[in-house]
């Protein structure tokens, strides 16, 4: 994938989230993504983003169009933090489960909004979620 345009965003507060939702939504309005999929992908980043503020405190969200080998063009967002990561990746995959006080959608609900979905995380080490959606054309990943 070549990387062609791209922000950063700190996330420290509600307010950055929704900054992160509003230049996600800016960016993939220029490609060919549907306003469902932006709006799919705006959802995803709240979760994430969010996830980022009550668990780690602060982070950052990275937004990138991208490109694959068909010249097909995408948004790849990663969210990032140095927090607690998560101690049972498998279990906080799963509906309905949380360590705080939140519903326990958000990882498993990202992870179904978007194309691709990946995780990297370990206790005391962090979190880096990567999402992508590509503009339509796809099958999306379920």
């Amino acid at each position: 994938m070549a990387d062609e345009h791209g922000s950063v965003i700190p996330i420290e507060s509600d307010a950055d989230v929704v900054t992160a939702r509003q230049q996600a939504r800016a960016m993939a309005s220029g490609l060919e993504l549907t306003s469902t999929d932006q709006t799919l992908l705006a959802t995803a980043i709240s979760e994430v983003a969010r996830n980022i503020t009550a668990y780690a405190k602060r982070g950052e969200v990275q937004l990138k169009i991208v490109r694959d080998d068909h010249g097909r063009h995408g948004i790849r967002v990663i969210a990032r933090d140095d927090g607690p990561g998560i101690e049972n990746l498998e279990l906080a995959l799963q509906d309905g489960f949380t360590s705080g006080t939140g519903l326990g959608l958000g990882l498993p609900g990202a992870r179904r909004l978007v194309d691709e979905f990946d995780i990297e995380t370990a206790p005391g080490r962090g979190t880096t979620v990567t999402l992508v959606m590509w503009e339509r054309g796809n099958s999306r990943a379920a």
